[in-house]
Formats: structure tokens, sequence, C-alpha cells
């Protein structure tokens, strides 16, 4: 069954762009947020020794320090969002490219990390099912999105308050809907989403505490998926035409159709026609 979570409306213009993004890992709270989604990300990501890993979103302030023993590592940021170079003393690793186009050949990735991007996504499905397609076979898909049931969703201070809350069911639903098999779930953010500094020093404690009291409450879900290896792939006429590499100008037009009438005036053992030209 496949399940359909598509926006409606302007989920997209809501969507914060790199600037905002940055602000706020550049914040005290953004750096606590990094810290606290980072050893989740670790946790589910023991190993990526070798590993062909790619961040689709803003996925720069988790990606740092988790992808440094990985093969490669790249990220690709949406037009909506925009994009910033990463890393700052290295060549850049980030691309700008349309989500449900992923310029990325067939199996040629092990590990997807998917943050701040599928929540605002226009085409979620779409989106999935190109991540699917890049996918190598036995590979990871790491979701990261906003828990309905957490506080974070609710304010519109920091980028989990923007697009659309999932539940894990739903996430799990829509993961399966679209070829991956969800294998583990887990939550985190517990600290209220408040730039209190009392809050901030405590937050490792409320991440303890949530995760042991109240582990569905926490801010934003983050599910592990692996890609199923026998699954259809995306029909080929559901795909997007792509659109042409060049434009014509004018004159150019004109040119072509003086040419084409022409040929058509002069085909061998046929008169000239007067009329034509």
């Amino acid at each position: 069954m496949t399940v359909t979570l598509e926006p409606v409306g302007s989920t997209q213009a809501m969507r914060p762009d790199v600037i905002e993004l940055q602000s706020f890992y550049g914040s005290r709270q953004g750096q606590v947020v990094r810290r606290l989604l980072q050893n989740q990300i670790r946790l589910l990501w023991p190993d990526l020794v070798g590993q062909r890993v790619l961040g689709i979103g803003y996925a720069a302030p988790l990606l740092g320090a988790v992808g440094a023993s990985a093969e490669r590592v790249g990220i690709l940021m949406s037009p909506e969002q925009g994009a910033m170079r990463w890393p700052s003393d290295r060549p850049n690793q980030v691309a700008l490219a349309v989500e449900d186009e992923l310029p990325i050949a067939d199996q040629s990735v092990d590990r997807v990390l998917l943050v701040h991007s599928l929540e605002q996504a226009g085409r979620m499905q779409r989106l999935l099912r190109e991540i699917w397609r890049i996918l190598s076979d036995g590979g990871q898909l790491l979701v990261i999105v906003p828990n309905r049931r957490g506080l974070w969703c609710l304010s519109e201070q920091t980028p989990f308050g923007q697009g659309r809350p999932f539940s894990p069911t739903q996430l799990k639903q829509l993961l399966r809907g679209n070829l991956f098999a969800p294998q583990k779930t887990t939550t985190a953010l517990f600290v209220p989403p408040a730039n209190s500094q009392l809050l901030l020093r405590t937050a490792f404690a409320w991440e303890r505490l949530g995760r042991r009291l109240a582990p569905r409450f926490g801010g934003v879900i983050l599910s592990l998926a692996a890609k199923q290896i026998y699954a259809l792939p995306l029909a080929p006429e559901r795909r997007r035409r792509a659109l042409p590499a060049y434009v014509r100008v004018p004159g150019a037009m004109a040119a072509e159709r003086i040419a084409a009438r022409t040929a058509t005036a002069l085909r061998p053992g046929e008169p000239p026609d007067p009329a034509a030209g």
C-alpha cells in the first residue's frame, strides 16, 4: 500500500532558507541540537568506514563529525532552500539540485541522511523513489523529521517548527509505501525549544530523562530504513520530462523554417513551387 502524505497549500513557501538554518545552528541552541542529533546518528550508524554518504537538505552541521570516517561525503541542497559552501577549510562538497530529480547515478550511494527536507518536500513520494534509485543494494536511509507529538514542531522559532510534522507510524507507513523497510526508529530533543540558558545547560539531562520516561515525546523522529532490493523501480512514464539543455533564439528558429521550406520546394524530380518562400 502506498501512503500519500503530500503537503497541502504553501508548504514549500514556509521552508526556512539556508541563511536561517545557518543562523540557527550557529546559535547556542543550535549547537546543543547538533550535538544531541549527532549522538543519535552515531548510535544508528556506528561505522561509516568506506561508505559513500550523501546528505539531502541542510545536513552539513550533522555530517561534519559523523561522516569523518566515510570514504566520501556530499550534500545536495534544494533551490527553494538555497546552498552554502561546505566545508570551509576543504574543497566544496555541496551542490544545488532539485530534490526529486537527483543528479546522482543509480546505486552509487551507501548511506543517505535526509534532514530539513522531507517535511517540506513538494513531492515526498518522488523524493523517496529517487533516494531508492541512487542507493546501493543494502543501502540505508536515515530520516530526521519533526515529531507530531513533541514540542519542537510547535515552535516556529526553530527549523523543526516548519513544514509537516510526522508521527512515528505515519513515517513508517510512508517509508514502507515507497520501497523502504524501516529498521529502527528513535526520538531526540526532549529539552523544550526555548533559548533559556538553564534549559540549554541541562539539555543532556533532559535527554536522558525523556528517553527513559517519555520516549514518544521527543522533538524529532529519527528513522533508519533499508532499501528493499526486490522491488520494482518507478515506471519510466511517470518521470518528469527533462527540460532542453539550450534555448533557441528567434533568428535561429526563423532560419530553420526557411531551410525547411526550401528543402521541401526543391525536392529532386519536382519543380519548385512559386508560392513557397
